[in-house]
């Protein structure tokens, strides 16, 4: 079941490979009733206790397939739920510490029906603060 809010608390965790932090995820969900299609989504940033992550340092995972934001841009064929969380991780050696975190998701999206100007008001910054256990 998904939270109200974009950040969902859930799935906020740090990323292991080979017995080491790679970095961390953090799951949100769409806010746009329809859902959307990947290629609609404007390329994220997070930001983590005033440390930004933005491009290739975050990817997408949506119904368990990564993209790289660059791949987002043309998958007009793959659609992200209003049901289905995705999960961002982020690249950061080391990941997080353990406790509280001030987290901020920015992302936009276009719209087949408004014209383009509007992407930057759809979508927005959201903001939550999550513990990691």
């Amino acid at each position: 079941m998904l939270e109200k809010p974009c950040i969902q608390s859930r799935g906020f965790r740090n990323v292991e490979r080979d017995e080491k932090i790679i970095g961390f995820q953090v799951n949100i969900r769409s806010l746009y009733y329809r859902g959307l299609w990947l290629s609609q989504l404007r390329p994220a940033t997070v930001t983590v206790d005033g440390e930004s992550f933005s491009g290739d340092q975050i990817t997408w995972t949506i119904n368990d397939v990564t993209y790289t934001q660059a791949e987002m841009a043309n998958l007009g064929d793959v659609h992200w739920g209003l049901l289905e969380p995705a999960t961002l991780t982020v690249a950061r050696e080391g990941g997080l510490e353990s406790g509280s975190h001030e987290i901020e998701v920015s992302f936009t999206y276009s719209c087949s029906y408004f014209p383009p100007v509007v992407d930057t008001v759809l979508g927005g910054t959201h903001k939550r603060t999550l513990i990691l256990v």
